[in-house]
């Protein structure tokens, strides 16, 4: 194991003692990034890759990822600027900076997963991987995804971006947090109910400078206009899971998307909101095992570890 500090990140060694199943991390680094992955499940068997949204890290995976195990060796990883992951710049903190980072991760770690699941806007690094650099699992999910601009607030980059470039916003965000509640007051407007360690899990990202600042940054430079135009010509089989009762991200937003894409489909859930895949994992679970049967038993992965 590499260094498992990352600068002015959560130290692993205090505030990650009781992160959810820490016994499947491990830190590596990859060119400037040195990243947070966690890996569970045989390790012959195919790989699934799972991508978390803005402002979450692979504790959103913690009953997900086990679950999963089951049936693929499985590999989460927070993304540059949340969690433990560091990130150096910018770009990085994009859409197509993202997508780039995890992809040549994945070939570091000589992993090619048959299969890619994302949550919000982490489905939106999955599909933009899977459009720009070679990228190719025989199947997409997305989780409640963030596949267009929040709508009705067309300030709402403009204004991330000048909270991104305010040095004292994570300072202040970080300190509202020290009090413990801020993690409960972001979430309800998830409209989800999860559990006692995924509330402590927001609470210790939001309290941690840079991790909000990794946060904010990726709100305020995220660019979905390339991911729409060209989601037509996307031949990767997608679907797209949704809460009915999503307040943040419409259901519409993945049905249109699905019917967009060329080879997309919806399933549509009526309860669970925004953090769909943290309250309700089995149908989840079970409808990527079974989308996902016939393409593991006829591809299985040589997936070594690094």
């Amino acid at each position: 194991m590499i260094g498992t500090r990352a600068s002015n990140r959560p130290d692993w060694a205090r505030e990650g003692q009781a992160w959810p199943n820490r016994a499947a991390s491990r830190f590596v680094r990859e060119g400037r990034i040195l990243w947070h992955v966690q890996r569970m499940g045989d390790a012959g068997a195919p790989a699934l890759l799972l991508v978390h949204g803005t402002g979450a890290a692979t504790h959103s995976f913690r009953d997900l990822m086990p679950r999963l195990a089951r049936s693929f060796q499985v590999l989460a990883v927070d993304l540059p600027g949340h969690g433990f992951t560091d990130a150096r710049g910018t770009e990085v903190l994009t859409l197509h900076g993202m997508a780039r980072a995890v992809s040549t991760l994945l070939d570091h770690l000589e992993v090619a997963p048959v299969a890619a699941a994302g949550h919000s806007a982490g489905a939106a690094v999955a599909i933009r991987m899977a459009q720009t650099t070679g990228f190719s699992p025989s199947h997409l999910f997305g989780f409640n995804a963030a596949l267009e601009p929040i709508q009705g607030n067309a300030l709402f980059q403009p204004m991330a971006r000048l909270l991104f470039l305010n040095p004292l916003t994570p300072r202040v965000v970080a300190w509202r947090a020290g009090f413990g509640d801020l993690g409960r007051t972001l979430l309800s407007a998830t409209g989800s109910r999860i559990d006692a360690a995924g509330l402590a899990g927001y609470n210790l990202l939001f309290s941690n400078r840079a991790h909000v600042r990794g946060a904010l940054g990726m709100m305020a430079h995220w660019d979905l206009a390339p991911l729409q135009r060209e989601l037509p010509a996307l031949t990767v089989p997608l679907t797209l899971i949704a809460a009915e009762d999503d307040p943040m991200v419409p259901a519409a937003v993945s049905r249109k998307a699905a019917a967009r894409a060329g080879a997309g489909d919806y399933v549509g859930i009526p309860h669970g909101g925004h953090l769909l895949h943290e309250t309700d994992i089995e149908p989840i679970a079970r409808l990527i095992e079974e989308r996902c049967g016939a393409a593991s038993a006829r591809a299985p992965l040589d997936a070594r570890s690094a």
